[in-house]
């Protein structure tokens, strides 16, 4: 018995029609996945410190991963060169580079266009010191790479390493050389900041010991990655909190250089008023940690004293001189009249005995000597 062809398309279209609609009713009705969260893109930039094989970077990687801090993506041109634990490798620790060399040749827009970083970790200035090129020289070339980091991205937040201390057998100035570069970079970073680009400079140099943190009296050993990725959390994760993903989105807040002592020998850092403490044990301790014509830069470390964990803490001091704080770090600082008045960040609140943290600010004005008080809670 024939069949027409016709007839039996037009029943099985009909019998598709009802399946049709359902499924053009299912995409219409069902939300689509929400999607992921856009990790912060940081590059790790410098010499071999930061890439042969650097690994402060893989130390500092999995502290974040364990912290909570997940949504961060490692950028560069350069992949992990082994460090014995699985970590994001990606850097721009170019071994033997100087700073001036990548700024004077303009290496870096291109790895800046390779990795599109919102953070960027620059321990730079090692083989130029070791080459006797000039501080300033130095410092100049840090503009010019801050300069092309702004025009890749103009909210790029910064963090400037002093760099940790050299005692190389060829080089006997070298110790003295890096003093030198190190005691103008506050200064640097204080004149190139913006609130949309904020520099931050984290003091890899006091606390580092070149007989017991490095191998070779220039490179860290186990001990001097450990203390590296040590100062370079906390700025960090302060730079998490600001940046926002993407090449053009301003940071809404802009802390600036980070808590260090200068190690220049003209710097007088100056513990002042005997610290005080409230029941409860906490204390509080001033110190000078730069100045310049105009300005300073200071430095409290909070201390539990006590024999129980706080959770937070407020320190109180008076700035009686017509000083002005103008950017702070690692606390939430406040100015009314001449009282200041600075509380915990939200990381660092929380101290077990004998625990201890600090915070930094930039102000105008001459370096105060203030007494302190500071309260639990």
């Amino acid at each position: 018995m024939s069949r027409n062809p016709v007839r039996a398309a037009l029943t099985v279209l009909a019998a598709l029609l009802p399946v049709l609609a359902l499924g053009l009713a299912l995409t219409a009705t069902t939300p689509p996945a929400a999607a992921a969260a856009t990790p912060v893109r940081v590059m790790p930039l410098g010499d071999s410190i930061t890439g042969s094989p650097g690994c402060w970077r893989a130390l500092l990687w999995n502290r974040l991963q364990s912290t909570g801090h997940t949504d961060v993506d490692f950028v560069g041109t350069l992949g992990p060169q082994g460090c014995g634990v699985p970590y994001d490798g990606d850097n721009e620790g170019h071994g033997g580079y100087l700073a001036t060399n990548v700024a004077n040749q303009n290496l870096l827009p291109g790895w800046l266009a390779a990795t599109r970083p919102d953070v960027v970790l620059m321990h730079f200035g090692t083989n130029d010191v070791w080459s006797n090129i000039a501080p300033a020289t130095i410092l100049a070339a840090y503009s010019k790479l801050v300069d092309q980091m702004r025009a890749a991205n103009p909210a790029t937040t910064v963090l400037v390493a002093k760099i940790i201390p050299m005692n190389p057998a060829s080089c006997p100035e070298c110790g003295q050389r890096t003093v030198a570069l190190n005691s103008l970079i506050d200064g640097w970073a204080a004149g190139k900041t913006t609130a949309a680009s904020p520099i931050v400079v984290v003091d890899q140099w006091t606390g580092f010991s070149t007989a017991t943190d490095t191998y070779d009296g220039v490179h860290p050993n186990a001990a001097g990655d450990q203390k590296m990725s040590d100062r370079w959390y906390p700025a960090l994760v302060a730079a998490l909190g600001r940046a926002t993903p993407g090449p053009t989105t301003s940071p809404t807040v802009s802390p600036t250089p980070s808590p260090t002592l200068s190690p220049s020998p003209t710097t007088s850092p100056s513990p002042t008023a005997s610290p005080t403490s409230a029941p409860g044990g906490c204390t509080a301790t001033w110190r000078l940690a730069g100045q310049w014509p105009g300005g300073f830069q200071g430095e409290v470390t909070v201390r539990n004293d006590g024999a129980a964990p706080i959770a937070g803490w407020t320190v109180r001091f008076p700035l009686a001189g017509g000083q002005r704080i103008s950017q702070a770090w690692s606390a939430d600082v406040t100015q009314s009249g001449t009282t200041v008045t600075a509380r915990n960040a939200s990381w660092n609140g929380a101290l077990a005995p004998a625990a201890q943290t600090t915070f930094g600010f930039l102000a105008e004005g001459t370096a105060p000597s203030p007494a302190l008080t500071c309260a639990p809670s």
